[in-house]
């Protein structure tokens, strides 16, 4: 995975070409970049996202953001039910003990 200003890519490597392929990944619009070393690579995704933004600063438009920081999750009710408890039982919100628990999941991966 490669980063730049919250922009993250998917790199593969083509044996037969010999070449990387990047495409960013968290973003609706389809962004592919490609370079056959890796400066080449990180190059032209870091030019890729900078002509991403300068497209939509052209058309007056504001870019996409990575991630808004609310998606939507379906449980089972009986999940639902005691999350719901769990998070009254700490005096937590739902939305902040579901935010701390995916967290301390998140960190404990990490350390792994």
């Amino acid at each position: 995975m490669m980063e730049y200003k919250g922009y993250f890519a998917k790199v593969e490597f083509d044996d037969e070409a010999n070449i990387f392929h990047g495409e960013i990944i968290n973003l609706r619009d389809v962004i592919n970049f490609e370079g056959e070393t890796v400066e080449e690579l990180r190059k032209n995704f870091h030019d890729s996202v900078e002509d991403y933004l300068k497209f939509c600063a052209e058309r007056g438009e504001d870019p996409e953001k990575p991630y808004s920081g609310k998606f939507i999750v379906r449980v089972d009710p009986e999940l639902h039910k005691t999350i719901a408890i769990q998070a009254r039982k700490t005096g937590k919100s739902l939305n902040a003990w579901v935010n701390e628990a995916l967290k301390n999941i998140t960190q404990q991966s990490h350390t792994r």
